[in-house]
């Protein structure tokens, strides 16, 4: 099949470099226009362009994907199927009826739980102890479309969002490649969703970032690493923001929330159920150092507190 496939962040390249090994041929890719990064903030392009620009392919940028020009482009192009992982913007119905198999996403998470932009957040999050990735029909409704096929990942007790999305990009670009293997040969046919089992899954902003330590121990650690590597989780430490990396339970520790214990090779923080011990932390307009370090140098007197 003539796939054009859309796509972004980093996350989606494995994807990517499946169909490239495909026997089907990937003929364009739609990405999003270049952004501002890095200490410049110059304007780069996405990771999906970069991999696509390499393999000497066709890219679109579109700025909106009901842009006339790119509509036209793409029904120019003509392809069977757009496949999709993390493209970052939604799609108008002039858009998925171009190509005949139409727009197939490599979403992660088993649907219906956690549609929307930051699944393996929200899985985190919550505690969940198994998510995996699903492949499905994009249809005009978010992430609701009919199922082509799952696969299923454990999430592990010290697991980041950023390492469950790394495993899952990985697997899900075989299931991907996978179901337009089966969807070009007529042997695989979508399946609706289930009504129930329904949870949305919101990106997670800065402010939903900040930790409150008076909420128990459990749910800061969840909060840390659901947000790392992305949004990132902070705090502040005498009026200036404090970046956290993951943090671990502690059995022994200050009880007040935010309270903070330094001892020789470990720093503890009070929660609303008991301490954690600090990881990584980032001050403002440093680079991350163990928290150990970090208190040597600001040297926290007692009663001080993260809030």
């Amino acid at each position: 099949m003539r796939l054009v496939f859309a796509g972004t962040p980093e996350v989606a390249v494995p994807a990517l470099e499946a169909l490239l090994a495909s026997p089907h041929d990937v003929v364009g890719v739609v990405t999003r226009p270049d952004a501002p990064s890095g200490r410049g903030r110059h304007l780069h392009p996405s990771p999906v362009a970069e991999r696509a620009a390499a393999a000497g392919l066709e890219v679109l940028k579109p700025a909106k994907a009901r842009d006339p020009e790119f509509l036209a482009r793409l029904a120019e192009i003509a392809p069977d199927c757009c496949p999709v992982v993390a493209y970052g913007a939604l799609l108008p119905k002039a858009a998925l009826d171009i190509p005949r198999h139409g727009w197939v996403n490599l979403h992660f998470s088993l649907l219906p739980a956690w549609r929307g932009a930051a699944p393996v957040q929200h899985a985190v999050l919550n505690g969940d102890d198994i998510t995996g990735a699903t492949t499905f029909q994009i249809v005009e409704a978010m992430d609701a479309g009919p199922v082509y096929g799952v696969l299923t990942e454990e999430i592990g007790a010290r697991d980041t969002s950023g390492d469950l999305l790394g495993r899952l990009a990985s697997a899900g670009a075989g299931l991907l490649a996978a179901t337009i293997d089966g969807i070009a040969s007529g042997d695989l046919e979508a399946r609706p969703q289930p009504a129930e089992g329904v949870s949305m899954a919101p990106k997670l902003t800065v402010d939903d970032a900040r930790v409150d330590w008076t909420a128990p121990a459990m749910r800061v650690d969840r909060l840390v690493r659901a947000c790392t590597p992305a949004p990132g989780a902070w705090t502040t430490f005498r009026g200036e923001r404090l970046k956290l990396g993951p943090v671990l339970p502690a059995d022994d520790g200050p009880s007040e929330p935010g309270a903070l214990l330094v001892q020789r090779h470990r720093v503890l923080a009070g929660t609303g159920s008991g301490p954690v011990e600090l990881g990584e932390v980032q001050p403002k307009g440093k680079r991350p150092m163990p928290a150990e370090a970090w208190a040597r140098g600001v040297r926290p007197d007692d009663g001080e507190r993260l809030t």
